[in-house]
């Protein structure tokens, strides 16, 4: 065990952040914590480190392990210039370096009778070194900023020149040059493009040492963790396996958790009426029978209510009418900024049910081509036609059509003045937003807000054919996985930009990669995608991403295998679960009506029927005893 987080609780005033959490991180292991945005993630991270004193709780790490911490911004810089700022992590071996140079030029001085001892001095030095790898950690050094998208002049940029997203990939390249036993990283690939991220994969998927991860990435977390570490609510629950893994565990384990709750609650119920029938009866024997299963009940550990109450946003994307089957056609579009080309003689068409996603490197045009769709740029040449009865709603990632000067129940009124207030009220609670909330201005909300008042007007919308840039930006993990849901019962046509490569798994049938060369089409999902590459690219150099995208097929096909078991499995489970619970719901039926049988006045005072009824009670409680044993280990898996 590397690092062992026992017990943690912190709170800032009234509100509780974080209630006991645990985990422990074994030596070489990638461990993810993920939660809804404020759950405390980072909050963690700061307390394992140092920089936060918990409310109760400790950390160990293990004796003489070393850590490096990355936070979301960064304040210090380290060096004169980049890679002399990412070199000075390795004081260690700068010093060394130095002193072998010293020695180098102090040998030509060195007096014969002395000669001997300086060169063992200095051959041990070296092997010292060398075994640290000081021979190779400059070239390291260069290869992570490359990695990281630094290179050429770059390397010589000044520390004051950077902006703070340059900064933090600097204290990252920093950090991993360092190489620790324990790297702690919080939201590292904020400021770093496709091919930095898909590096940076690789990366940490091969790191010798331990990794802990806040990230909000869920494809990168499924192509590196190993565990992940689920802070909802403030507790943590620890599943193995990747984020894929994780949510269909989740799923099973609240399933299973509910079942579990449910069951208590009843037998409590069930409990209840029994006593308060035996007190009832008003006889000594009974009253003493009543007393001995209230104690029982008083000592019985209530398991907490599930989370399935907590308020969730509910979406649901309907279309007013069909649209016919050509949907749009972007006919040799040109487009440029001044005195600076976008892109030149663009062509696409989309059909009735395409999935579309954009992609490409910053800068290629991804946003514009919806823009220009959407009529809110102009371009030079080219046609836009769209299809019969196509509606349009969009998603603009910059939330431009949202009215700063609005409140969040104006914002749609606004919108829809036909909708009652009633309607635009249930709305906005679908949504979260409740009571007062729906007061608030919109130049008040955060992003997270900001995105779900968009979404509700998109709803309303009833278009389609939806045009989304960016719309996973700012949104929590589950509220991503409710968009993912609505999309895929979306009975519309769908065209998009998104650099959340999960949410493009779940949502695209089509691809279209933008570059300097035009557009590329690909049938299929992201990991459809990245294994079409390989196979036209294979390891040629020429690949524009080949040494970052060779594994992917084929850990995409694993996790798919996987997947694909676990949902079997799942099912398996579950209706294991369901059939136990049948069997116990008919013994205890028996067992009540048994219990009854005893306090019948005919049977009072009959000792062989009393005898029969308790035989068969034995009888009873066996087989239960030994459903609820069974039911208890399926539940717990």
């Amino acid at each position: 065990m590397l690092l062992n987080v026992s017990h943690i609780y912190k709170s800032f005033g009234e509100d509780s952040i974080i209630k006991d959490a645990t985990f422990t991180v074994d030596e070489g292991s990638k461990v993810a914590i993920v939660g809804n945005n404020g759950t405390g993630k980072s909050t963690l991270l700061k307390i394992i480190v140092g920089e936060m004193p918990s409310d109760d709780g400790g950390v160990t790490l293990k004796k003489d392990a070393t850590f490096g911490y990355l936070a979301q911004y960064q304040e210090d810089s380290f060096g004169s210039n980049i890679l002399d700022t990412v070199l000075g992590a390795r004081e260690d071996l700068l010093a060394m370096e130095k002193r072998l140079g010293d020695m180098e030029q102090q040998m030509s001085s060195v007096p014969s009778a002395e000669m001997e001892s300086f060169m063992e001095a200095y051959h041990k030095l070296q092997h010292q070194f060398d075994l640290k790898g000081g021979y190779t950690f400059r070239s390291e050094a260069v290869g992570i900023l490359k990695g990281l998208g630094f290179e050429g002049d770059d390397l010589n940029k000044s520390m004051s020149e950077l902006s703070g997203g340059q900064k933090t990939r600097v204290s990252l390249g920093r950090l991993l040059a360092s190489a620790p036993d324990l790297l702690l990283l919080d939201e590292p690939i904020n400021h770093l493009d496709l091919n930095s991220i898909m590096w940076l994969e690789g990366y940490l998927s091969a790191y010798k040492g331990a990794v802990v991860i806040v990230a909000h990435d869920r494809y990168f977390l499924d192509k590196i963790v190993d565990q992940v570490v689920d802070l909802s609510y403030g507790r943590t629950s620890v599943y193995k396996g990747n984020y894929t893994a994780f949510v269909a565990q989740k799923e099973l384990f609240q399933l299973s958790y509910e079942r579990s709750y449910e069951k208590q609650q009843a037998e409590i119920a069930h409990q209840k009426a029994v006593i308060e029938k035996l007190q009832s009866y008003n006889r000594e024997k009974s009253i003493k029978r009543a007393e001995s299963r209230k104690k029982l009940l008083d000592k019985m550990d209530v398991m907490d209510a599930p989370d399935k109450d907590a308020p969730k946003m509910r979406l649901t994307l309907e279309i007013e009418k069909e649209s016919g089957k050509d949907v749009l056609d972007f006919s040799h579009v040109t487009k440029r900024y001044d005195d600076k080309l976008i892109f030149s003689d663009l062509s696409f068409e989309v059909h009735k049910g395409d999935r579309i996603a954009i992609l490409g490197d910053n800068g290629t045009g991804k946003t514009t081509i919806l823009k220009c769709i959407n009529g809110l740029t102009d371009f030079e040449s080219g046609e836009i036609r769209f299809g019969a009865n196509v509606t349009v709603g969009y998603y603009d990632q910059e939330q431009q059509g949202l009215t700063e000067s609005n409140t969040i129940f104006s914002e749609l009124h606004d919108a829809y003045p036909f909708l009652t207030e009633t309607k635009v009220r249930n709305t906005l609670a679908a949504f979260m937003f409740t009571e007062d909330d729906v007061f608030k201005r919109i130049s008040d909300l955060s992003g997270g807000e900001r995105g779900r008042v968009s979404l509700a007007k998109l709803m309303l919308s009833k278009s389609n054919l939806l045009i989304l840039d960016e719309p996973t930006n700012h949104l929590d993990m589950d509220t991503k996985q409710m968009l993912e849901e609505a999309l895929r019962e979306y009975d519309g046509t769908l065209l998009y930009v998104s650099h959340d490569r999960y949410f493009v798994n779940q949502t695209a049938n089509t691809i279209l990669e933008l570059s300097d060369g035009g557009l590329t089409k690909y049938l299929g999902n992201y990991d459809d995608y990245i294994a079409k590459k390989e196979q036209l690219y294979g390891s040629q150099s020429d690949s524009p991403t080949s040494s970052l995208v060779a594994e992917a097929p084929s850990a995409a096909k694993l996790d798919y295998k996987e997947q694909k078991r676990i949902e079997a499995e799942k099912r398996k489970l579950q209706k294991r679960i369901s059939n136990i619970e049948e069997e116990i719901d008919k013994l205890e039926e028996q067992k009540g009506k048994i219990e009854e049988e005893f306090y019948l006045p005919e049977n009072a005072t009959n000792s062989a029927k009393l005898n029969e009824l308790t035989g068969k009670l034995n009888e009873i409680d066996e087989k239960l005893q030994a459903l609820y044993d069974e039911w208890e280990e399926a539940s717990s898996i």
